[in-house]
């Protein structure tokens, strides 16, 4: 099992620069984890596909479904204080910090391409390439 930020999710699911990455990820590791924060991080990113008119709401849902079989039995809550923690020993974000909480928790590693993530928590983070190539 790994954590698997939102963009990884995006990129396996929606497309991207990075999707055959998201793709070798998870044919290395499909057990997928997430805070539950990332149905909402998720529904905004499907929502600026739309906006941009690149993603009609059927597709949008989807999208949403799938993503549901993928992290939905996988998510979860994580305490605040241990969030805080982690936005007070780094540079990031709460919400980035819960993702780097859970995969403490759950002692995996998160898998994310987020540069302030990777460089504040090198025990917890990597990057796909990494997780790719086989040096988690």
């Amino acid at each position: 099992m790994i954590v698997a930020d939102v963009n990884l999710l995006a990129y396996l699911l929606r497309g991207g620069p990075e999707t055959d990455l998201a793709q070798h990820v998870f044919e290395r590791d499909p057990a997928w984890a997430a805070p539950v924060l990332w149905r909402s991080e998720f529904r905004s990113m499907l929502a600026a596909y739309m906006r941009r008119g690149g993603l009609g709401i059927a597709e949008a849902w989807q999208a949403h479904e799938l993503a549901e079989e993928l992290v939905g039995a996988h998510d979860y809550t994580v305490g605040g204080e241990c969030v805080l923690h982690l936005v007070a020993a780094s540079a990031c974000s709460a919400s980035d910090c819960e993702y780097v909480a859970l995969a403490e928790a759950l002692h995996v590693r998160l898998v994310t391409s987020d540069g302030e993530v990777l460089r504040d928590f090198p025990r917890v983070a990597i990057h796909p390439k990494e997780c790719v190539c086989g040096t988690a």
